[in-house]
């Protein structure tokens, strides 16, 4: 057996999970987590709201994220554990009760965001097959967990293919739209519907939309105990996985506003198969495809994520201890991922897409907020630890305000809305 592998016991002879994710694997599955939700299936809902401003939008959505990000990426090198956000809490608040409602909150919004990427993919199947959409839900949701059960390692080298496969469907994307792209002139009066409020305010909705399609950099740092030196691989794999969703998002986005009618896209459940027919005129066979691939591989990896962090939160006794066993087999929290599957299949089969995607914005960017926090309290009352890497002071205070202020301008759009 190889050496990395020797250690996986614990002390007490109870079986541990695997350290056997890479650097490229451990940025697959963040970019692949990050790029499978939003861009296939929430990207018409931004522009209904932005219209062509869309592109500022995702901008607008992945500044707050790249705020956060880098204090995650710090974090998880002084930390690197299961439940990550639960734990870093604990360190820089020191409130047991706060760390488990952050540790269930994080739970929750992989739950939910698992189930509203299936929502997203019953609409890519409609293109096929008339499947009930129950059916296609839960014959996915048995498939995922047992894929999720089976092992880190290979559950990851699925998700990393998978991630390939929707990179070349957003190149694929891009490409079709460039002859709109260059063919397009934009003026200063082009821009003037920006000096206006309306305009803004479709921004900032769009925006927080758009915040849910980063959602994944956040999911990495829960699998820290199956990666291979953790302090150094995963805040480089956050970094490279968030630089390139980001460039993959505002380039698609632009392709988006310069090729079709932003009205078009307002009530279509597979926008970028749209797309795809509406500039080529075929059937979008090969980009719904893709679409069906990238929302499975973004439900898979919240999957494994919330069963992590149970995990994580078992082994703390912050839940019942049976979610911290793991298969002695496939070294993986086997109860914990039933539990995650279950709950995935009630919520898919409950709220509507957008319901549950600004549910787990509203979620994720409190939690946001408490682990910026965190990072703040640490850096202000003990010395950098060496080896780690060091974020400048004003991050996690900037990216502490900028999640709270955002939650508070949504939740009083929405009252006034």
């Amino acid at each position: 057996m190889p050496a990395m592998h020797r250690s996986t016991d614990t002390a007490g002879g109870q079986p541990s999970l695997r350290r056997s994710l890479t650097l490229p694997l451990t940025t697959f599955y963040g970019l692949g987590n990050i790029l499978g939700a939003g861009i296939y299936v929430l990207i018409g809902k931004v522009v209904a709201e932005a219209g062509v401003f869309a592109p500022a939008s995702f901008l607008l959505a992945s500044v707050l994220a790249s705020l956060t990000a880098f204090t995650y990426a710090e974090l998880s090198a002084r930390f690197p554990l299961s439940a990550g956000e639960a734990v870093y809490i604990q360190e820089g608040i020191g409130i047991r009760l706060v760390s488990a409602l952050v540790g269930l909150l994080i739970i929750l919004a992989g739950i939910v965001s698992a189930a509203t990427i299936l929502r997203g993919f019953t609409g890519y199947l409609q293109v096929f097959l008339a499947v009930p959409d129950a059916l296609a839900v839960l014959a996915l949701v048995l498939m995922i967990g047992g894929l999720a059960a089976w092992g880190i390692s290979e559950s990851v080298r699925v998700a990393a293919l998978i991630t390939l496969i929707e990179v070349a469907g957003l190149l694929l994307i891009i490409w079709i739209a460039a002859p709109d792209l260059a063919a397009a002139r934009p003026t200063l009066t082009d821009f003037a519907p920006l000096a206006g409020t309306a305009v803004w305010q479709g921004i900032f909705i769009g925006g927080f939309l758009a915040f849910y399609a980063f959602i994944g950099f956040e999911d990495m740092v829960n699998v820290a105990e199956e990666v291979r030196q953790p302090s150094s691989n995963l805040p480089r794999a956050i970094l490279i996985a968030l630089v390139v969703s980001t460039l993959l998002y505002f380039l698609v986005a632009l392709a988006v506003v310069a090729s079709i009618p932003v009205a078009d896209l307002a009530d279509v459940d597979a926008p970028l198969a749209y797309m795809y027919q509406y500039i080529t005129g075929r059937d979008p066979v090969v980009i719904t495809l893709i679409g069906m691939f990238a929302v499975i591989n973004g439900a898979l990896i919240q999957t494994i994520m919330a069963s992590r962090v149970c995990y994580g939160m078992g082994r703390r006794r912050w839940l019942p201890a049976v979610f911290a066993r793991v298969n002695r087999l496939t070294r993986t929290p086997v109860v914990a991922t039933v539990m995650v599957s279950l709950l995935v299949l009630v919520m898919a089969l409950w709220l509507p897409i957008e319901t549950l995607a600004k549910a787990t914005s509203y979620f994720l960017l409190v939690v946001f907020a408490l682990v910026n926090l965190s990072l703040w309290r640490l850096k202000r009352r003990a010395a950098h630890p060496p080896g780690v890497i060091r974020v400048p002071f004003w991050v996690p205070v900037t990216g502490f305000f900028a999640s709270a202020v955002f939650v508070i301008c949504q939740a009083l759009i929405d009252l006034l809305s």
